[in-house]
């Protein structure tokens, strides 16, 4: 059962390394990025923003 999940799983990581390789999902994943680094959000601590207790 191990075996069938793995070869799923990386059925599914091929898929989307092609698809990534596409010039025009390049586009929309730089512009998806580019957007995502203007807004600014988080917490501006480059972290999770979790806390360490203990």
């Amino acid at each position: 059962m191990g075996l069938l999940s793995k070869l799923t799983k990386g059925g599914a990581a091929k898929k989307v390394m092609d698809e990534a390789r596409k010039p025009e999902n390049q586009r929309k994943i730089k512009s998806a990025i580019s957007s995502f680094r203007n807004k600014g959000g988080g917490t501006g601590t480059g972290g999770t923003g979790r806390t360490r207790r203990g």
